[in-house]
């Protein structure tokens, strides 16, 4: 399973606001199947397979359009590790062990 961290931005939107577009694409999240996803102040974390991943920030990079943007700026970092499992909340409690010197 792989995990990706995406940032969209719309721009040409005459607002700075943005929420009401990362709404829309959290709603257009809920229709891909095979990923999870978490929301967080700067981007979206989505884990899954990397097929269906790719699919996600497709729909995504698109939505704002849909929205009324005249550009999309979308950035993606993706960690693929192919030697085990790996879950977004496994890194972080990996850490935090390391932090307690476990």
């Amino acid at each position: 399973m792989a995990i990706a961290e995406v940032s969209v931005i719309p721009i040409g939107t005459g607002s700075t606001s943005l929420s009401s577009y990362v709404a829309d694409m959290q709603r257009v999240l809920e229709t891909v199947e095979g990923v999870t996803y978490e929301l967080t102040s700067m981007g979206t974390i989505i884990e899954g397979p990397l097929g269906r991943i790719l699919a996600a920030v497709e729909a995504l990079h698109e939505s704002p359009f849909t929205g009324g943007a005249q550009r999309v700026s979308t950035s993606v970092k993706i960690d693929d590790r192919r030697d085990k499992s790996s879950t977004s909340k496994g890194k972080l409690e990996s850490v935090e062990r390391k932090l307690l010197g476990n």
